[in-house]
């Protein structure tokens, strides 16, 4: 028992009021225990066949994952705590490569339909995050691993869940068109110039080392077993996943 994840007095307080209500059917009594259920399956990377029956039926645990995952519950929760809690004026924006295993090469509509594509790593998953001021991630965004960073920006900050006066990211978003659309919308970025410009471009240094914070976010996120290495054949269900570890561990 000692092994097992169960959500805290703390965790129950935050979510219970995202809980969908009035739904037809007898009353659900066991979100905590299900829950719970469904974050053990994703910090310990277990097979959800294998999901302890502390937690209740290994069925029940799965399927709450799956119909809501299918309604966009999980997702929906983690944007509305972001919009209530999204922290200062300065945000960070980012990417990682999550290997696909094999087993989730086969999802409906074909590998990049689910989010997976060929890059270095072989077949990966892209995570891309735009967090706050404290690093709590406000959009997570899946896409193929060989999608291009700085094409992928505008979907993210399209999604913003707050306002956004200064932009940290890397070299990969170094590109003069997206820099005019920052500054067009009022945000300053502060983006290095690549090394083969033949214009130096400017950046706030002491801004910029604020960046660790979204690549501490992405470590944390892969604390998830389940996360850190992409088992889920639908897209939805990935993206359900890691929206369900960022409200726990960045939210709650």
């Amino acid at each position: 028992m000692a092994d097992l994840f169960w959500l805290s007095d703390k965790q129950s307080a935050v979510i219970e009021p995202f809980m969908p209500k009035d739904q037809p059917g007898p009353e659900r009594k066991d979100d905590r225990q299900i829950i719970s259920g469904i974050l053990h399956v994703l910090t310990s990377g277990c097979r959800w066949r294998d999901c302890p029956s502390a937690y209740g039926p290994r069925t029940t645990v799965y399927n709450r994952f799956n119909r809501w995952s299918r309604r966009g519950f999980w997702k929906a929760m983690l944007a509305a705590l972001a919009r209530a809690g999204w922290a200062g004026d300065a945000a960070a924006l980012d990417s990682t490569y999550v290997r696909a295993h094999r087993s989730a090469h086969g999802g409906k509509g074909g590998p990049k339909a689910q989010a997976i594509g060929p890059s270095r790593g072989g077949q990966t998953t892209k995570i891309h995050a735009l967090t706050d001021v404290l690093g709590r991630p406000g959009v997570l965004l899946l896409t193929p691993g060989n999608a291009s960073d700085v094409t992928t920006a505008p979907a993210v900050l399209a999604e913003a869940p707050g306002r956004i006066q200064r932009l940290a990211a890397d070299k990969g978003y170094d590109a003069d068109w997206l820099r005019t659309e920052l500054r067009t919308s009022g945000i300053t970025p502060v983006i290095p110039g690549k090394r083969g410009r033949k214009r130096q471009i400017r950046h706030d240094r002491r801004r910029y080392r604020e960046r660790w914070r979204i690549e501490a976010t992405f470590n944390r996120l892969k604390d998830f077993r389940r996360i850190a290495t992409r088992y889920d054949k639908l897209a939805r269900n990935y993206a359900s996943a890691i929206a369900i570890a960022a409200v726990i561990t960045f939210w709650c």
